[in-house]
Order: C-alpha cells, then sequence, then structure tokens
C-alpha cells in the first residue's frame, strides 16, 4: 500500500489482472471525476467509504492468514488471490475516504494507524474462525460465502451511486466478488454433500459465522442518509435476494440453514444498538489488528 495512488487503476481498460497490486498508478486521478455531490454531506461520504474500505481490508487480512495453510495448493492460491481483490477493493476506498475527509491521512495511515475503535468494519469480517491461524476451513468458506453475496448483492447496486468513484470501485468489484461468492459456493457443496465428518464441520462453520448476518442488513444512519441522496445502498433491500442465494447453496449442500440467534449488540446511552458499523468489535478484532499494524508501528515512515 506504499504506491503514490490508488486511483488510476479504476479507469485501466487493458490491466484487469493486476489493479490491486499498485501498478499503473502514473497520474492518480485520471479520467476519474472526485467532486463530492453539493448535496451529500462529504463527512458521511467519507465515513461509508472508510465502512466498506474497512470490511474488505479486514477480510483480506484474516484470509492472509490461509497463506501455506489451505487444505490443497490450489485453495492456498485462491484464497491469496481473494485476499487481494479485497485489498484492492480497500485500497481505492480507503484512498476516497482520506481524500474527502482532508486530515493529510492516506490509505496507509487509515489502514496501519487508527485504533480498534476507529474501525467500522462488520463484525463478520473478522470474526475469529477457531483455533490456530486461520481457523477452521469450514467456517472460513461459511463467512466468504455469506459475505460475498451480500456484498456483490450492494457492490450491483453501488454501481449506480452517485459517488462516481464509488460506482466505479463497485463495477470492478462485482467481477471479483461474483468469483468469490462462487468458490464459496462450490466448496459449500462439496463439504456440505460430501463425508459425514466435511457434513459436520461445514453445520458448524454456518453455526459459527451466522450470528453476525443480521448485521449485514442493518442500516446505520449514514448509510441511510446516503442511501436517500442516491450515493449508497440500504443493507435491508439485500436481504430478500441474499437469503434466496444462501437458500440455494444451502438447498445444493442438503444444508439446514442454521437456526442459531444473532449476536446481541452493545446498547447506547440512546437505547440504540451498536456493532461494527460504530467501532464496536469482537475480542477477536484487537489481535487482529496488531498484528496488521506490527509492521508499520514498529518502524513509522519506513520505506523499502
Amino acid at each position: 500500500m506504499s504506491f503514490d495512488n490508488a486511483y488510476e487503476a479504476i479507469m485501466e481498460g487493458s490491466d484487469e489482472t493486476h489493479w490491486a497490486f499498485g501498478t499503473g498508478f502514473t497520474d492518480a486521478l485520471s479520467g476519474v471525476d472526485r467532486a463530492v455531490p453539493s448535496d451529500v454531506d462529504s463527512g458521511d461520504l467519507a465515513t461509508y467509504c472508510l465502512m466498506l474500505g474497512d470490511d474488505a481490508l479486514v477480510l483480506s487480512q484474516r484470509l492472509s492468514e490461509w497463506c501455506s495453510r489451505a487444505p490443497e495448493l490450489e485453495e492456498d492460491v485462491a484464497l491469496a488471490n481473494i485476499a487481494l481483490d479485497l485489498l484492492g477493493q480497500a485500497r481505492m476506498l480507503l484512498t476516497r475516504a482520506g481524500e474527502i475527509e482532508g486530515a493529510g491521512r492516506d490509505e496507509d495511515a487509515l489502514a496501519y494507524l487508527r485504533e480498534e475503535h476507529e474501525f467500522r468494519n462488520v463484525q463478520l469480517s473478522e470474526v475469529d474462525c477457531g483455533p490456530g491461524p486461520g481457523g477452521d476451513f469450514a467456517t472460513t468458506i461459511a463467512r466468504l460465502l455469506v459475505f460475498s453475496s451480500w456484498r456483490l448483492a450492494l457492490s450491483q447496486r453501488l454501481v449506480s451511486s452517485r459517488d462516481p468513484v464509488l460506482a466505479a470501485v463497485a463495477a470492478k468489484a462485482v467481477k471479483e466478488l461474483a468469483y468469490q461468492r462462487d468458490h464459496a459456493a462450490q466448496w459449500t457443496i462439496r463439504l456440505g454433500d460430501g463425508t459425514e465428518y466435511s457434513r459436520e464441520r461445514m453445520i458448524a462453520g454456518l453455526d459459527r459465522v451466522w450470528p453476525f448476518t443480521d448485521e449485514l442488513f442493518t442500516a446505520h444512519p449514514v448509510e441511510t442518509r446516503l442511501a436517500a441522496v442516491g450515493v449508497a445502498v440500504d443493507p435491508a433491500t439485500l436481504r430478500s435476494e441474499v437469503d434466496g442465494v444462501l437458500d440455494t447453496v444451502l438447498g445444493a449442500a442438503s444444508l439446514d440453514r442454521p437456526t442459531v440467534g444473532s449476536l446481541s449488540t452493545v446498547v447506547g446511552r440512546d437505547g440504540a444498538g451498536r456493532g461494527g458499523r460504530d467501532g464496536v468489535h469482537t475480542e477477536a478484532f484487537g489481535y487482529l489488528i496488531a498484528e496488521m499494524q506490527h509492521i508499520a508501528r514498529s518502524m513509522p515512515g519506513a520505506t523499502w
């Protein structure tokens, strides 16, 4: 994340392969209209970009934990590539958030120099999938299935966002998320309709991540305000579509929808629930960002 700029890749028509790696950023904002629409609150837009960027950044970090630990070599490469795709999305969104915020923070500062309570990702992206680096594979697949199904539905709608950067990032992300959803669906079917043991593991994985799904469809006030002016998406409108996708995959895998309840949120003084979008995270999150930020904080300002 140390390249000059993260924007030009949005507009590149001939380099679909490497945009997540930071190549080709010679003229940062070439072809991208960065102006915030006059009727849109810039603070809300910066926060929304942080939300979406943090989702992708944190899940990318989680999936990176599988490097050299996946059950087969092909899957090791697949999970690493998915993590890189998400990292590419995070770079664009964090760059946009920092630019709008106007406090001089770039993508690196936002990724590596914020405290735990400043991150705005949904808790599903951070959840600990089990003991050891990476956790349980079936739980990782269950999380990827739910996350990618939700995020694909969201991105398909954000293609029409009135913010040109959000629209451009979403257009790129749709292709990647479609692959991620398909990949997770195939593994869900393979495990759920496989051996008795693999089926048990897949059921346990779904039970582990299911309590975090309600948050995906609960609108934060920032999302509500921006959806009203055509910039964001009200996540509640995605539920029917995402439920339909998940039910289809689970049916093909001969699995039932989990019956475990939703995770309780922290209640604030105003009586409203607080979750990941408000900076309230799981116990595992502190360990995750400590590892992610270790080098940047140990060697401040270092370049290589």
